[in-house]
């Protein structure tokens, strides 16, 4: 995958995180295929993709003109295999549930071009140990925080068969739509804002006497 060459993506999950992913991608002017399991779930996405923006184009962060188009970007849909075909990246947002990813990776790979990235935006799982690929040098996981149209951040995190050539390139994509990527050299639970919201929730509640003190626990992978 060329970073810069990227036309269309699919957005597997349409909820909280979601919608939101696919309106960054729609704001930078990458076609979006938003898929969910029913079509109620996908109208609200877009009721809430609007909402977005209006508010982005009230505060002077987008001229109100361009909403349409932004839209007009946005394709719903509750065919995976529809919305797969064609596209040069796939980000996974859905819930996480362990079956639920491992079934959806196996369709993304099924149905998604032999060149197109797999990308998942799970933060609590151990996904490489959870899907089963027949090549998973194309998988990675981009994770994203909440707001995603707001919050910059993105942690751009391999398992031990991704390529390099992917990491970079998942970079090089979040870094196009105006992400503030972080590339990790390797897979850790949690990755690195969790392990430190963690640690930071961990010490308020020790100082506030709700738990005992705080054992020091290891941070090797």
């Amino acid at each position: 995958m060329n970073a810069q060459e990227v036309k269309r993506v699919a957005v597997i999950g349409a909820g909280t995180m979601g919608h939101s992913i696919a309106q960054v991608f729609a704001q930078a002017g990458i076609e979006v295929n938003l898929v969910d399991i029913k079509k109620n779930l996908l109208d609200h996405a877009l009721q809430l993709v609007k909402g977005n923006l209006e508010t982005l184009a009230s505060l002077g962060r987008l001229k109100a003109g361009g909403i349409p188009d932004i839209l007009s970007r946005v394709h719903t849909t509750t065919d995976l295999a529809a919305a797969a075909k064609g596209v040069d990246f796939a980000l996974e947002a859905a819930v996480e549930i362990p079956e639920v990813k491992k079934n959806i990776f196996k369709e993304l790979e099924r149905f998604c071009p032999p060149g197109a990235v797999l990308a998942s935006n799970t933060s609590g799982l151990d996904l490489f140990n959870v899907i089963e690929m027949k090549d998973p040098s194309r998988v990675v996981i981009a994770h994203w925080f909440a707001p995603p149209h707001i919050i910059p951040l993105v942690e751009v995190v391999p398992g031990p068969n991704t390529s390099p050539a992917v990491l970079q390139a998942t970079g090089d994509l979040m870094k196009r739509i105006g992400k503030k990527p972080v590339l990790m050299k390797q897979f850790v639970q949690r990755f690195i804002v969790n392990r430190i919201q963690n640690a930071i929730m961990l010490t308020v509640l020790e100082m506030m006497k709700i738990i005992g003190p705080v054992r020091k626990r290891s941070t090797s992978p």
